[in-house]
């Protein structure tokens, strides 16, 4: 049995109730010592999944709140848990933890709880990875993306993939171990069949993780241009507020200046950049490398151009740039010439908020492709590709082989996408990604 840990799960700092937590062996031990029931049930006779009213001991005081028993399995951690609901506030909750430590319960770490789920067999690996997810999500798109990993539809996906692969494997060890009996004709048309099958699927899989590293990371947009085309003031329009500072005197930007907003869901991470132009001055040149570093690693550039002058050379300099980009054009200072004759994608006025929100649609079909649907399943952790990859490429080692090499060889194959495809779930994860993964956890959860 598990020693017991306990922790404060709710949020730091000053709030109407916390919940402090206790999982392990004997938490309700540690209940008795602690609550005084208002009604006549003793703790040790609670109801579990019932809430209890009564006193809490903080040690030096006496908060009023409530207690509910959590018996195993049906727990969060599948363990016996205990949990004290009383008013927020950081004296109350210290004190409280305080007196659980006091009792024998050991200061839980980080994820702790999470992960006694997971060993306890309550949670896939990339269950426990999509609640944190959700957990750290600051946009729509990516509670959902965790969600989908939350609620086990990728560990569903990766479960029934493996049980064909057992099923391939059973026909290949079973020539390697009777070789009397052999692997037929059918057998071979039926095993290739499963392994192309499995490997498309997972193909399928891995085809939607560059939108699904958008949604989870925020999408990346340069603002590009020469200096004094108004990339500040377009910035400050498309975030409704004052971030970059606006001057006409060219070069005001002399570093990268960060944003973000929320666009149909998606967050959006804008970065509007140093004028990319040859110059002189040493601390505005550093500015344009770091643009130029921004350039390259951004997924959807905003090219900013004036449309109250002609196109010079330093605009065409950006625009041969940003070309193969996936990018924007606009025309900005439509507000002094309503007929510009530079051409682009879209004619705004960041002083008037022209076209700024049909900018942001804009934003939204360039990096998605078209519209976006966050109700669909997203691949959008790395390591999963890099499992995902593995198995694809192990099995069309094996399709590749299968009727040039002996069966044992082909079933090693398998076996290795059998593997790699158990590192998502956890199935056959290593100790150091499992602490990997719950290192990125708060204390509590």
């Amino acid at each position: 049995m598990s020693k017991n840990v306990s922790a404060i799960s709710t949020a730091p700092g000053v709030g109407g109730v916390a919940i402090i937590r206790i999982s392990g062996n004997s938490p309700l031990l540690i209940a008795e010592k602690m609550f005084k029931p208002l009604g006549s049930v003793a703790v040790r006779d609670f109801e579990p999944y019932k809430l209890y009213v009564g006193e809490i001991d903080g040690g030096s005081f006496t908060d009023f709140g409530m207690c509910v028993y959590f018996k195993a399995p049906k727990s969060y951690t599948g363990e016996d848990m205990v949990e004290f609901h009383c008013h927020g506030g950081i004296a109350i909750t210290q004190g409280i933890l305080k007196k659980t430590f006091e009792l024998g319960a050991s200061p839980a770490s980080k994820g702790e709880f999470t992960k006694r789920a997971f060993l306890n067999g309550k949670m896939s690996l990339s269950s426990c990875e999509g609640l944190i997810d959700m957990i750290n999500s600051e946009s729509v798109g990516e509670v959902k993306a965790g969600y989908y990993l939350y609620r086990e539809r990728l560990t569903a996906k990766i479960t029934k993939m493996q049980s064909r692969l057992t099923y391939a494997l059973a026909y290949v060890n079973a020539g390697i171990d009777y070789p009397e009996e052999g692997v037929t004709e059918d057998n071979y048309d039926e095993i290739v069949s499963t392994l192309s099958s499995v490997k498309q699927e997972i193909e399928e899989i891995i085809s939607h993780y560059g939108k699904g590293r958008k949604i989870k990371q925020g999408v990346k947009v340069a603002l590009l241009g020469k200096p004094n085309t108004g990339k500040s003031s377009v910035l400050n329009s498309i975030l409704d507020y004052d971030k970059a500072i606006v001057s006409s005197i060219a070069g005001t930007t002399r570093d990268v200046v960060e944003g973000e907003i929320d666009v149909n869901g998606v967050r959006f991470n804008l970065y509007d950049t140093a004028g990319i132009r040859e110059s002189l001055d040493e601390i505005e040149s550093v500015g344009i490398r770091r643009s130029e570093n921004i350039l390259r690693e951004c997924d959807v550039c905003i090219v900013v151009l004036d449309g109250s002058r002609p196109l010079e050379q330093d605009d065409l300099n950006v625009l041969k740039q940003t070309e193969g980009k996936d990018r924007i054009v606009i025309v900005n200072k439509n507000d002094l010439n309503e007929s510009p004759a530079i051409e682009g994608d879209l004619y705004v006025s960041a002083k008037t908020g022209l076209n700024i929100d049909r900018l942001k649609e804009e934003l939204s079909k360039k990096a998605f492709d078209g519209k976006i649907d966050l109700n669909a399943d997203f691949l959008t952790e790395e390591r999963h590709l890099l499992a995902l990859q593995r198995a694809r490429d192990s099995l069309g080692d094996a399709i590749n082989a299968f009727s040039v090499t002996t069966a044992d060889l082909c079933a090693i194959d398998v076996t290795d996408a059998w593997s790699a495809l158990g590192e998502v779930s956890g199935e056959t994860a290593n100790e150091a990604i499992i602490d990997e993964i719950f290192s990125k956890f708060c204390v509590g959860k």
